[in-house]
């Protein structure tokens, strides 16, 4: 499952970031504490992306940002079993393992870079990542689903060194008709999430390895 890479870009971009309460002061590498890809200030490739993580919350802003690349090391993590592993470290599904190799190897997969470049478990991705989780479908299914959505991209600033790169172009505070639309796009996503998780579910449902398995633990450890 080598499919990750250290890659290095002399070049800007243009990312989004969702803030409950607005940002306060300098950018930090901070966030909860179960997040795709551990502790860090996350940014997305699509507008839309951080919206529907913040229509809950009546001071959310929309944050329009310039991310300058230039001699950070940066993580790239394909679309692949390898990535789905590395969120489940993170979101602690890997906890009954702490110590096995598999645990240790996602737990220093993250270390030593500025950025993690990857894609975002999104509204529909979540229900599948969860039903993967839980045991409900295989690796197989899951990345036939991965295959099947269109996810955006994140980068996640992990260093100061990355945060100090990053520069506020633009701040919107979002309406309470804003965040109204968008809870009812969350709700639709998620429900294509799950009709997606069933169809994959019946279709491979005798193909691959479930996620206890993986681990190599008693599955009612897992759920």
């Amino acid at each position: 499952m080598e499919t990750s890479k250290l890659i290095r870009i002399n070049e800007s971009i243009t990312l989004y970031h969702g803030s409950k309460s607005g940002i306060n002061g300098n950018i930090t590498p901070t966030s909860r504490e179960h997040c795709d890809f551990g502790k860090g200030f996350y940014m997305g490739t699509e507008k839309s992306q951080p919206l529907t993580l913040i229509c809950n919350y009546p001071n959310a802003s929309l944050y329009t940002l310039n991310l300058d690349l230039t001699g950070l090391d940066i993580l790239d993590l394909n679309l692949d079993l390898d990535w789905a592993l590395f969120v489940a470290f993170n979101r602690g599904k890997m906890d009954l393992i702490k110590g096995s190799s598999l645990y240790n190897r996602y737990a220093d997969l993250g270390g030593n870079y500025d950025i993690i470049k990857g894609y975002i478990a999104n509204d529909r991705m979540f229900i599948v990542l969860d039903r993967f989780f839980s045991g409900i479908i295989t690796d197989i299914a899951l990345i036939h689903s991965l295959s099947a959505l269109k996810l955006g991209e994140q980068y996640v600033a992990l260093t100061k060194k990355a945060c100090d790169k990053i520069e506020i172009i633009n701040s919107q505070v979002l309406t309470d008709g804003e965040r109204e639309n968008l809870k009812q796009e969350s709700e639709i996503n998620r429900s294509k999430g799950v009709s997606l998780a069933e169809e994959i579910c019946r279709k491979y449902r005798r193909e691959g390895r479930f996620f206890d398995e993986i681990l190599n633990i008693d599955r009612k450890s897992v759920v």
